[in-house]
């Protein structure tokens, strides 16, 4: 392995450790900071290609930090890429989660403890709120983009349809979309 290959994953671990440490809630609470670590400051990917992770890692199993460390990891060095991304977007929850595991149960009835815990959850619906937003913005680009959502928000919250039902449909509709656009 070159200075190269090794400046590389040597950046991909501290760039995603930097997220995975500094990111409170996890999951979708960590997209904005991925995307200006992977996006704004390394410019490892563009933002349209960075929808697409957010897109697959969402419709893959797992976790979408995780995915999205992975594609972004093995775009830039292969599988070591994507093991040195993986590992960095992981091990700092995995330490800091074996510690407060440790200590915890010692504290968790404590009055402080629990406002703070709950002062955790609202910051983290702000960031899930945010993410979405953002997402919207970008992703929604016509009134039929925005007619699915809100007709794919409400049956998916109203639990008409399941979420991975509604995902399939959506690539359907696409899919034909594109192909009629094709023969025109």
């Amino acid at each position: 392995m070159n200075a190269l290959e090794k400046n590389i994953l040597g950046k991909l671990l501290i760039s995603f450790a930097r997220v995975g440490l500094f990111t409170v809630g996890g999951g979708y609470a960590m997209l904005p900071m991925l995307s200006r670590e992977v996006v704004g400051k390394r410019g490892w990917v563009s933002e349209e290609e960075m929808l697409d992770y957010y897109a697959i890692g969402q419709a893959t199993p797992g976790v979408i930090a995780i995915n999205v460390a992975a594609f972004v990891g093995y775009r830039q060095a292969g599988v070591l890429g994507t093991i040195f991304a993986g590992i960095g977007v992981v091990g700092p929850s995995v330490i800091i989660i074996s510690l407060i595991a440790a200590f915890l149960s010692g504290f968790q009835d404590y009055i402080y403890v629990q406002k703070a815990f709950a002062g955790v959850r609202i910051a983290v619906a702000v960031m899930i709120i945010y993410t979405l937003v953002n997402m919207g913005r970008r992703a929604i680009k016509d009134y039929t983009g925005g007619l699915l959502a809100a007709i794919g928000f409400t049956a998916v919250t109203l639990q008409i349809i399941s979420p991975v039902l509604f995902v399939a449909a959506v690539i359907f509709y696409a899919l034909v979309r594109e192909r009629q656009k094709g023969g025109e």
